[in-house]
């Protein structure tokens, strides 16, 4: 069943194999008038074999000259590539192979930039300022700078960013000082300031990262014997309730991975919080984790979102996959770590609460793959060319979570697997590595013990890795200490349907009191797989408990998919133009530009009503990042 997987990274035209960046520099400046980062960057490039030139990724760039070695050359620009981009050929003297070279360009973004955002100042918190802030994953750097762009290369990289609001990049801090006067002392919007940052860790060039906007920050308090720093950065409005949310739990968190994947390489961990059009729960940038503001929830009952991006710091950022095909080695390995550390941390039943949750969302993802089976792979044949962020799923996260706990429990439990876990990380900390590598590597750890030999060799690996359709290949039984109540009450809601009255229904607001967050929103995914209560127990539902209501959109959004589970009931016409208004922001200024909301929300309503849901989607477009409104146009058939 085994497919056919390449070994060069399908979605780069670099020649990386043959010549390699090691280090960038980069020299920008920041225009918010015209939206666009102008400037140069100098590559610092090692032959692997006898090369004569360099090949890199663009993508809507508009370059300027072109230096080799000091010395200007002319360069080629291949046509367009609708996913690729443009390929830049820069000639090179004749080079042997362990010879180095350096090559500087000198660039601006365009328009058509897919990695920055740029929001205008009515659309952040203090609507004084404007914001930008990048997502380069998966291939999206190639639009901010001419870079190969491959996680199979790994570069340090410095920069100097010249700006008139305050910068931040995945690197540390070199000037002006982040717990000095904002922007230097200088004056916000007005003074233009030179920042200095230096990423002294090799990264792949998708956790390139940038944000600039009317930031502030304060820092955490983290134990003491510990050499990193930490701390939160947002606007000033948000600074208070940020700090607040995330003061304790990080730290505590960061030193909690360190005891099971080892020391932290990284310096600083800081936190930022970005506008609500950030597409994702968080992003891993280094040094500083991107976070959506929907986390902020004044309870601390969404911060565990922190353990996921900061595991990320050994698990992707450390180790890293070679190319798309193998992306669940991050995300895989990032979900199961995440999970062991809430059970670390808290105990068993909220590791077994996170599986629960995550097995959900996983046989939604399988389904929604039905016609394109390809993705319910775990390793996945990409082919030349071919957009990775069409696979974009909850897949590679929780197939991936759930195979490394069968492989924990088939050798032996949580004891025998963290001494393999530490030395997986200390090996290829700083690499990119295939699938194949990762699993010679867990044979060899345990190579001298015969009765763990033969239970790897018990593993279909095949089904695991290629295996298609909506269930897994082994079911695995999770700790349901938390969940029993959820799904107790969801139970009792489905066996009420019968029930005419409304009136007559046994249930009371107080039924949720004793669960948590993340409980509630098992109980409403456990209730949404059932066939769709009645309209009139669902008004009742909704009075009694005023899901439609709450600020967490954790729990909102899975109580508006209930309500428009089907179509053609009456609650699921009443809801429609609420859902819309909710995830565009109409009346509020605020979207749900997460995709884990904004994607299943518009395609249920979709199925409620089109017209409603177009004319929705469009009047709000602007205000959705690109990688989302690609995504959002993809379900709505909008031949994207």
């Amino acid at each position: 069943m085994a497919t056919q997987i390449p070994i060069h990274d399908p979605t780069s035209q670099a020649n990386y194999t043959k010549i390699a960046t090691t280090n960038l520099s980069l020299d920008w400046s920041i225009d918010f008038d015209h939206k666009y980062i102008h400037g140069s960057v100098a590559h610092q490039l090692l032959a692997i074999e006898d090369v004569s030139e360099v090949i890199f990724d663009t993508h809507a760039l508009n370059v300027g000259s072109v230096q080799v070695n000091g010395r200007v050359v002319e360069t080629r620009l291949d046509p367009e590539h609708p996913v690729m981009g443009s390929a830049l050929h820069v000639p090179l003297p004749p080079t042997r192979a362990g010879e180095r070279v350096s090559v500087t360009i000198t660039y601006k973004t365009t328009d058509g930039c897919t990695a920055l955002m740029w929001l205008e100042k009515e659309l952040t918190e203090g609507k004084k300022f404007p914001y930008l802030f990048s997502q380069c994953q998966p291939i999206h750097a190639r639009s901010l700078v001419p870079l190969q762009d491959t996680p199979s290369v790994k570069l340090t990289y410095d920069a100097k960013v010249t700006s008139v609001l305050p910068v931040l990049l995945s690197a540390q801090r070199v000037s002006p000082p982040s717990d000095g006067p904002p922007h230097g002392g200088k004056v916000i919007g007005k003074d233009l300031v030179v920042y200095e940052y230096k990423q002294r860790e090799p990264i792949p060039s998708y956790l390139l990262a940038i944000a600039a906007g009317n930031l502030r920050y304060r820092p955490f308090a983290v134990p003491e014997g510990k050499t990193w720093s930490s701390g939160i950065w947002t606007e000033p409005e948000l600074l208070e309730d940020a700090y607040n949310e995330f003061c304790e739990d990080t730290p505590r968190y960061l030193a909690a991975a360190e005891n099971v994947a080892g020391p932290y390489k990284f310096g600083v961990y800081d936190l930022l919080i970005l506008p609500h059009s950030f597409p994702y729960g968080g992003m891993e940038n280094p040094c500083i984790s991107f976070i959506t503001p929907t986390l902020i929830t004044g309870d601390r009952s969404l911060t565990d979102v922190v353990i996921h991006e900061l595991t990320h710091s050994w698990f992707g950022n450390g180790v890293t996959h070679a190319h798309a095909s193998h992306f669940w080695l991050n995300e895989g390995w990032t979900t199961y770590i995440e999970r062991l550390l809430q059970e670390l941390i808290h105990d068993p039943g909220y590791r077994g609460l996170s599986y629960v949750i995550g097995y959900k969302a996983l046989v939604d993802a399988l389904a929604l793959f039905r016609p394109t089976p390809r993705y319910q792979r775990l390793v996945i044949g990409f082919e030349v060319g071919e957009d990775p962020d069409g696979a974009y799923s909850r897949v590679p996260y929780d197939k991936g979570a759930n195979f490394l706990l069968l492989l924990e429990r088939t050798l032996g439990g949580v004891k025998v697997f963290l001494p393999y876990i530490k030395e997986y990380v200390k090996t290829y900390m700083g690499h990119s590595i295939t699938t194949t590598q990762w699993k010679d590597h867990l044979y060899s750890f345990f190579s001298d013990q015969e009765d763990k030999i033969r239970a790897l060799d018990s593993i279909d690996w095949n089904a695991w890795f290629y295996g298609e359709g909506i269930t897994l290949p082994t079911q695995l039984e999770y700790d349901l200490t938390l969940v029993t109540a959820a799904n107790d009450l969801a139970d009792r809601w489905n066996a009420s349907r019968n029930v005419n009255d409304p009136a007559e229904l046994d249930f009371d607001p107080s039924d949720l009191d004793k669960l948590g967050s993340k409980q509630r929103a098992v109980f409403l995914e456990r209730l949404e797989t059932y066939p769709a209560l009645p309209s009139t127990h669902l008004y009742h539902f909704d009075a009694l408990y005023r899901f439609s209501q709450t600020t967490n959109s954790e729990i909102r959004m899975p109580f508006y998919v209930l309500v428009l589970k089907d179509p053609a009931f009456e609650i699921a016409k009443q809801f429609a133009q609420p859902v819309l208004d909710w995830v565009t922001g109409k009346g509020t200024g605020i979207i749900q530009g997460r995709m884990k909301f904004c994607r299943p929300l518009f395609r249920a309503v979709n199925k409620v009503d089109r017209e409603k849901t177009l004319s929705a989607y469009y009047s709000a477009r602007a205000l959705f990042h690109p990688i989302a409104r690609k995504l959002i146009e993809q379900d709505l058939g909008l031949g994207v």
